[in-house]
Order: structure tokens, then C-alpha cells, then sequence
């Protein structure tokens, strides 16, 4: 079916866009550049090392594999995690647009069995 091709796709690009919004917020912290720096490129370091160790692949790449609760509990915190960026950013409408693409996307996996 090709609706839940496009709903993995959106996923991950929804995964890929976490880790753009917390660099985009780490450069715009106020400071100096090396402070900047440290959270843009820091910021999605961790979050790449939370995912890679928790929720990779749905958990079947992940290093300690996450299921039910908490893996819905990972999931909101790391897509959450890039909505507050964006609006830790001042962008209050592309954060709001995010975190409802990862809702419409989370239920539809449940839906589409594809967790």
C-alpha cells in the first residue's frame, strides 16, 4: 500500500527534521559563537545517541530496544524534542505543523500495525 510507504517516509523525515530543528535552535541561542557552536552541533549529537541507543530502526537496530509505553514515551520525548526547539527558536508555527505531522504519523503507524 502505498499510503504506508508514505507513511515511513514521513517518518523518517520526520526524524531527519528533529535533529534539524535542535541544530537550528543550538545556533540561535544567544552567546557567544563558541556557545552556539557547542548546542548546534552538540544539541543533535545527543539526540542522535539517544536514538541510535533507543529507537533505531523501530528498535530492531537500537542498542537497548524500547517497547510499548516506553517506546511511546521515547518517541514523544525525541519528536517533542524537536517541536520545542523550533519554538525555543521562535518559530511557533513550524513547531505546531511538526509535532501535529508526528501525531497524524504515530497514529496512523498504530492503526497501519507498523510499530
Amino acid at each position: 500500500m502505498i499510503a504506508k510507504h508514505a507513511n515511513a517516509l514521513l517518518m523518517f523525515l520526520l526524524e531527519l527534521g528533529v535533529l534539524a530543528s535542535v541544530g537550528y535552535w543550538g545556533f540561535t541561542v544567544s552567546g557567544p559563537w563558541v556557545v552556539k557552536l557547542v548546542a548546534g552541533l552538540g544539541g543533535p549529537a545527543l539526540f542522535i545517541a539517544v536514538w541510535a541507543l533507543f529507537g533505531a530502526g523501530g528498535g530492531a537496530n537500537a542498542t537497548f530496544p524500547l517497547t510499548g509505553l516506553a517506546r511511546a514515551a521515547l518517541e514523544i520525548a525525541w519528536f517533542g524534542g524537536g517541536a520545542v526547539a523550533l519554538y525555543a527558536a521562535g518559530l511557533v508555527t513550524p513547531a505546531a505543523v511538526f509535532f501535529a505531522l508526528f501525531v497524524v504519523n504515530a497514529v496512523l503507524r498504530i492503526v497501519w500495525k507498523q510499530v
